[in-house]
């Protein structure tokens, strides 16, 4: 009995219960991939015009990126109680907001909805920082895939839900706001004490790798799934016994990755808990046995940039690892004989832990923000305007393309950790080269798109989808390396600013401005052909004015091409920052190579 206690314990803190917690905290958290099906109930509801509307929208999008609060609690608060906190919100927001377009509660001005809104989207900020800052302290040797994995999910949440609400198969469509009220808060509160960082369990085991095919598995599954079930549900009229089927799989394919800690803990696993938790603890025995050695030691290290020749870094790997050992080794010589005076650092140093306040004077950060404003912030507006992008084309189906993708976005950023994961831990080589090759990739989609040839509104939302996904993957680990963990959630939410910034720019100032005179160019057109028209027939009907539309390629030609150019310029960015960073990204891992 003793024993399987010990063993119950053993699964409550093995990191990966904690990092399938986590995923299932994500599979809820893309609370704004589903405004397109929540705007409408809204607007009909409560009487408001596009421009209202619009706004509502602007709120959200708000919500879904300023989350500075939600990483400063982190910092301060347990976890669990950051997640409490976002469950509340999420809750009391949407709640409201359910309570007012069913009637049961008075409505309220424009700007109550929009706090509203904010407030209820904002509980994601809560739920993805705590999910990240809590699986990348407990896999810091694997941070590619754990938060393109997270990240991915996060961004298939919004099409899980939608076939969690087609099964529930009601035709009260307020009832969607009801759900994403309190689905996800259910969900986060009965999670929120399982994801945390656990001791003992940091470092590398060889079940590490065979477990993240397994995961990886279970994504390329999962999103097959979706894409087939999404394309049955257009084209084919499934009866309701069909669609909770479909869903059952769903969840079944959502619960799978729990048989990792299980297998881990009651088969695999040799080690004791007992002897788990004391694995980390010689480490830091060793490396406090006397304080003042180890804070020399790491000034030390900081000396060794400033000593070496430059010519150091252009050698080959293990030539440049083998020089800076000896010059590290004769400053160790030299401080200890007391030949030199070791300054004192004024700060960290790069792949060291950082404030947000140290960071924000730091080139690098400002490279990582302005290239992610680029990539990701015209990713962001082809995903905002793809409806119309591919209504202008004469689609029909526009939907399709909608639903697409978020599958591409999601494999993006499953696939973007993948790989920048094996571009560090395979050849130490910076992770922003995988940013880079990602923005080729949505250069190419926006010219394609400007170009609207046939068949490239599928390729172009294809490259897209994943460079932009890949983004979410890369972003934050390399920021977690580069500025270490201890205030990630910090630094996390500040990068995601770029996105909605991104946003504001390229979708509500150059494709919007663009459009609407395209638009009014070809309505200026029509009516000049219908002016005799309008002159011999005085009828009320030709004074009606319709919503300004734009049809053919010309529409979105301009705002492509001017996107394509900048991501040009976001991989240019992401190149400085990979020729800055090389020598940290050798050290980082560089010595782990076989």
């Amino acid at each position: 009995m003793g024993r399987l206690q010990g063993r119950f314990g053993s699964v409550l803190n093995n990191r990966w219960l904690v990092f399938v917690a986590a995923m299932w905290v994500q599979s809820v958290a893309g609370i704004g991939y589903l405004f397109g099906s929540l705007s409408p109930v809204i607007k009909s509801s409560l009487g408001y015009n596009q421009r209202q509307t619009a706004s509502i929208g602007v709120a959200k999008d708000l919500g879904d990126s300023v989350g500075f609060l939600a990483g400063s609690l982190c910092e301060i608060l347990p976890l669990w109680a950051a997640l409490l906190i976002g469950a509340l919100q999420n809750f009391i927001g949407y709640g409201w907001v359910w309570l007012i377009v069913t009637g049961r509660a008075p409505a309220l001005p424009l700007w109550a909805m929009c706090i509203l809104i904010f407030l209820g989207n904002n509980g994601e900020t809560y739920f993805n920082t705590a999910a990240l800052v809590s699986c990348v302290q407990n896999f810091p040797k694997s941070r590619g895939p754990i938060v393109g994995i997270l990240k991915g999910f996060a961004g298939l949440s919004g099409a899980i839900l939608s076939q969690i609400f087609t099964m529930i198969h009601t035709s009260d469509h307020s009832a969607l706001i009801f759900m994403v009220a309190v689905g996800p808060s259910v969900v986060v509160t009965a999670l929120m004490f399982i994801v945390r960082p656990v001791g003992g369990h940091r470092q590398v085991r060889p079940s590490d790798k065979s477990s993240f095919m397994f995961i990886y598995s279970v994504c390329l599954l999962l999103a097959a799934y979706l894409m087939v079930v999404m394309l049955l549900e257009d084209l084919v009229n499934l009866s309701h016994i069909v669609i909770i089927l479909f869903t059952v799989l769903l969840l079944f394919l959502l619960i799978s990755p729990i048989v990792i800690p299980l297998l881990l803990t009651f088969h695999f696993d040799v080690i004791s808990p007992a002897q788990e938790v004391l694995l980390p603890e010689p480490l830091k025995g060793e490396t406090s046995k006397s304080g003042q050695s180890e804070e020399q030691n790491e000034v030390i290290l900081s000396e060794v940039e400033e000593e070496k020749p430059k010519e150091v870094d252009l050698l080959p790997a293990l030539e440049r690892q083998k020089r800076i050992a000896q010059l590290q080794a004769r400053l160790f010589q030299a401080a200890a004989e007391g030949a030199v005076r070791v300054k004192k650092r004024r700060g960290p140093r790069r792949g060291e832990d950082f404030t947000l306040t140290q960071a924000l004077i730091k080139a690098d950060l400002w490279l990582i923000f302005l290239s992610l404003l680029l990539g990701s912030g015209s990713g962001l507006t082809v995903i905002d305007n793809l409806g119309q992008m591919s209504e202008s084309l004469g689609y029909d189906d526009t939907h399709i393309f909608v639903s697409m993708i978020s599958i591409w976005n999601f494999l993006g950023r499953v696939g973007g950790g993948y790989f920048s994961e094996i571009i560090v831990r395979d050849h130490a080589y910076p992770r922003p080269v995988a940013m880079a090759m990602a923005q080729i990739l949505m250069a190419i989609g926006h010219f394609l798109f400007a170009m609207a040839w046939p068949g490239t509104m599928y390729i172009g939302t294809l490259l897209i989808g994943l460079g932009y996904g890949a983004h979410w993957a890369i972003v934050p680990a390399a920021a977690s390396e580069l500025f270490g963990l201890k205030n990630f959630g910090a630094l996390y939410n500040f990068l995601t600013v770029a996105n909605p910034a991104g946003s504001l720019i390229f979708s509500g100032l150059i494709a919007s401005g663009i459009y609407d005179y395209e638009a009014e160019k070809q309505a200026h057109m029509h009516n000049s052909s219908t002016s005799l028209l309008q002159s011999l027939h005085h009828d009320a009907s030709f004074q009606v004015e319709e919503p300004l539309k734009c049809k053919g390629a010309i529409c979105f030609f301009f705002s492509s091409l001017i996107m394509s150019g900048l991501c040009v310029i976001a991989v240019i960015l992401s190149l400085i920052l990979v020729y800055r960073t090389k020598i940290v990204y050798a050290n980082l891992y560089g010595r782990t190579r076989t």
